[in-house]
């Protein structure tokens, strides 16, 4: 049972009446007290009945809530209630099962935070309130995420979350992959994406107006520099990333449309996740699945065509056919 706001001022609403020794609370007083409470934050609201109240008081009761020390006193046919120890209150007891469970919960959340800029308090966070509440549970553990604890770059995700924060530009000092010299780069940062558990910084390079995207692992050093920095004036991220996949976008290639016939045994996987967000089926029968993609041919999506292995084929456009073909050759000759 989750707590929500109203069910949150609906039980503080109660604790108050039960240990207030001024006023006899019986229960038309306890609902009335409760929607007058539910009112003053909203309104618009219909309010509670009695059997809303009757369950809100068993869940105070309950080993999920509080154990509330609740007394109900007969007078006549009805009956009023009170905590028979006055100086108990919701808000001075220990957290519950069920607090503890959404504090539980809370903590893997936060946890999958570790490390990225501006998160640098859970860190801190963390291990207080597991010493606090005692929430941790060393036997099992319940969620994992997909991480590279060993990823190299991860260093460099807060200094240039605040460049792009604040519009600093850098003097980058880079490695390519393609290349065993160090290129030193005035940059303009933008923007940072995570794809493949990797990290990529966008932005400008110099005087170039193109955007450009390095690889944080392949970063050596970063250093703020004196140059005026370039804003950003015309991409807009949210949208950016639209029509590929991954994170490179070749130079004046449009998004094209590209039939695939998946087998099928992995066609349940392409429908429940699938490969891009215009995927859409085109027909199927019970040995394939054929379906489409619009977008543009960058390397990232062959290498996500291949990593299914002979599970997918792809019917159109000839042309990544056709290169399909070549490095599945290549890949054949290698085991030759």
């Amino acid at each position: 049972m989750a707590i929500n706001k109203n069910a949150l001022i609906r039980y503080q609403t109660l604790d108050r009446c039960f240990r207030n020794p001024g006023k006899r609370y019986y229960i038309e007083d306890l609902l009335e007290a409760c929607n007058e409470a539910l009112f003053e934050l909203n309104p618009n609201l219909l309010g509670i009945k009695k059997r809303q109240l009757y369950d809100d008081i068993r869940f105070m009761e309950s080993s999920q809530g509080w154990q509330i020390p609740l007394q109900r006193i007969k007078d006549g046919r009805r009956a009023y209630f009170y905590y028979e120890d006055r100086s108990f209150s919701i808000n001075n007891q220990p957290l519950n099962e069920l607090e503890a469970e959404q504090l539980k919960s809370a903590m893997l959340v936060l946890g999958r935070f570790k490390g990225l800029p501006q998160f640098e308090w859970v860190n801190e966070l963390l291990p207080k309130l597991d010493q606090t509440f005692k929430l941790s549970n060393q036997s099992q553990d319940i969620i994992s995420f997909d991480t590279n604890d060993f990823l190299l770059g991860t260093e460099y995700l807060s200094p240039l979350f605040n460049a792009i924060l604040y519009s600093k530009p850098l003097t980058i000092t880079y490695k390519s992959f393609k290349s065993d010299d160090l290129k030193v780069l005035d940059f303009h940062p933008y923007h940072l994406k995570q794809y493949n558990n990797r990290w990529f910084l966008f932005g400008k390079n110099g005087e170039y107006d193109n955007l450009t995207n390095l690889a944080l692992d392949r970063i050596q050093d970063i250093e703020s520099s004196s140059i005026t920095y370039r804003p950003n004036t015309n991409i807009d991220f949210n949208e950016y990333f639209d029509d590929i996949i991954g994170v490179s976008i070749p130079e004046g290639v449009s998004p094209i449309k590209i039939i695939l016939k998946a087998t099928s045994g992995l066609a349940p996987y392409i429908k429940t996740k699938p490969i891009h967000g215009s995927q859409k089926k085109i027909e199927e029968d019970e040995f394939v699945y054929t379906f489409s993609i619009e977008v543009i041919p960058n390397y990232e999506l062959e290498k996500l065509l291949l990593s299914f292995g002979e599970e997918i084929i792809v019917v159109e456009p000839i042309s990544l056919l056709e290169k399909m073909k070549f490095r599945l050759q290549n890949n054949l000759d290698l085991y030759n």
